[in-house]
């Protein structure tokens, strides 16, 4: 004799309910990331390599290098980057910008002694910041999957491909020997992970670091490659996370 009692539409009711809300606070994947869990495996491998090395002796170096070190170690780079802006403002028919950078690189290679100093900005050629993934995207080509590179960080695919191409309009690429080439490039990452200290507060005090990491990454890049002329809809997705930030 079968034992079973028949479900009540009760009992049955309350399954539903439970199994909706174990699904509700499951994190839902995003379709801009269809490898999330090759990607999180990849940003757990990065953030161990950083607590471990990178962010010691880049929190060392903030603390005990003198600031005017600092900012002409940046300007350099900033500086020898700028080639890469200027092709990229051309190829989006920036001409006004274009002229702009020409005058600031000119400017900050000369009386900016190689580009340690800044002199450009105070006389009004602002900063501009342009890559080829920006121009791909201008033109109208999507960013394709989210990746997260080992040692490297988050790109798109799109992005990804970019950034191979922007590597033909840095002088950094033509320089020679190739074991000189590659202390640049340490360098310059080493740079920009100083620069990115004040920001690890803000993704420690998040429940998820790589999702916010993630979301920051590709809103970011759309401001970019929009000129920040960001959609209306996609605004409620930049408060969205400015909340999570201030009440984790």
């Amino acid at each position: 004799m079968n034992s079973r009692r028949p479900l009540t539409p009760v009992v049955f009711l309350a399954m539903l309910l439970s199994m909706a809300l174990a699904n509700a606070n499951e994190p839902q994947p995003d379709p801009r990331d269809p490898f999330e869990p090759l990607n999180r495996s990849v940003y757990r491998f990065n953030e161990g390599l950083d607590r471990a090395l990178l962010k010691p002796v880049a929190v060392t170096y903030s603390n005990h290098m003198p600031i005017p070190v600092q900012r002409g170690v940046s300007n350099f780079f900033v500086n020898a980057k700028y080639p890469v802006t200027l092709v990229n403002n051309l190829l989006q028919g920036k001409i006004a910008h274009a002229g702009s950078d020409l005058g600031r690189l000119l400017i900050n290679s000369t009386l900016g002694l190689g580009g340690l100093l800044d002199p450009a900005t105070p006389l009004g050629l602002e900063r501009n910041d342009e890559d080829f993934g920006q121009t791909l995207g201008k033109w109208g080509v999507p960013p394709g999957p989210y990746i997260m590179m080992p040692l490297l960080g988050p790109y798109t695919l799109r992005d990804g491909l970019g950034s191979f191409v922007d590597d033909f309009a840095e002088p950094r690429g033509y320089i020679k020997p190739s074991s000189t080439r590659w202390s640049f490039w340490v360098t310059d990452k080493f740079d920009r992970r100083v620069r990115l200290l004040d920001t690890d507060s803000l993704i420690e005090r998040t429940g998820d670091g790589y999702a916010f990491v993630r979301s920051a990454y590709l809103q970011r890049r759309e401001y970019l490659v929009l000129d920040g002329e960001v959609p209306v809809e996609d605004l409620d997705d930049y408060a969205a996370d400015e909340n999570e930030i201030s009440d984790p």
